[in-house]
């Protein structure tokens, strides 16, 4: 079985279990180029909980493998996935939330030279997946986001810039993201 097969029908397995996760529009996936700079152990913690928290995830160390940055999860490994967006248009997310934990959630534009914001972000929840709730919000799992119009020549070459959905669980001290790769068109 070729890898890219094996590393695509294991995610699909492994999303079923997750605390939460993007899936729509497509996020950033583990791959072989992840598992060369982050190690064996950081893919396999990603494919048993695809949504697992952050601090789940063992580093292999390297300077390139940056778990806070798309989970470790490659450029290389998802070229195919990368969106093209327009100034203003209104992007639609789908999320799934099996698992809540309440805490503050954000959707930003990240530079990932630097794995540091661009203008201020798209969406802010101050409470997010609230499993006090008998219902979670339907805004929590169907969202949507209005691209910046002020990027100027910013995010238009692929893998300068993704856009994450970032949440920290409060109580249960938990940080879970996922990435969007994506270029603006001009």
């Amino acid at each position: 079985m070729r890898a890219s097969s094996f590393f695509g029908v294991t995610l699909f397995a492994a999303t079923a279990l997750a605390h939460g996760n993007i899936t729509s529009p497509p996020a950033r996936q583990p791959g072989p180029v992840m598992q060369q700079v982050c190690g064996a152990a950081a893919v396999s913690a990603i494919l048993a909980d695809g949504t697992g928290p952050l601090e789940n995830i063992p580093s292999s160390g390297a300077a390139d493998c940056n778990i806070f940055l798309c989970k470790g999860a490659q450029f290389e490994d998802n070229q195919n996935n990368v969106q093209v967006f327009a100034p203003g248009e209104v992007v639609d997310f789908a999320a799934q939330l099996p698992i809540p934990h309440e805490g503050p959630c954000n959707v930003s534009i990240i530079d990932t030279a630097t794995n540091t914001v661009v203008g201020q972000p798209l969406l802010v929840f101050d409470s997010y997946a609230d499993e006090n709730l008998a219902q979670l919000p339907l805004n929590n799992t169907a969202f949507s986001v209005t691209m910046p119009t002020d990027l100027g020549a910013q995010c238009q070459t692929p893998g300068d810039c993704t856009m994450q959905w970032f949440w920290f669980g409060t109580a249960a001290v938990q940080t879970y993201e996922n990435c969007v790769d994506f270029v603006m068109s001009e």
